[in-house]
């Protein structure tokens, strides 16, 4: 009885390990939105159009929940 439980717990850990190795792959073939405030923020940064101050204070007010 122990080994049949046993069995079923493998099962279910190697099910749900692919199911996340699944889940990922497909979020990390998406683009970010470009619209994306927080994109927008990024692009500005890396141009140099905002400081690393201004940055973090956007993306600071950017994930509170109003």
């Amino acid at each position: 009885m122990l080994l049949v439980l046993l069995v079923i717990a493998v099962l279910a850990a190697v099910i749900l390990g692919v199911a996340l190795v699944v889940h990922t792959s497909r979020k990390r073939g998406q683009l970010p939105d470009p619209d994306d405030p927080r994109e927008i923020l990024k692009r500005r940064y890396a141009a140099g159009e905002i400081d690393e101050d201004e940055y973090l204070r956007r993306m600071s007010g950017l994930s509170q929940d109003w």
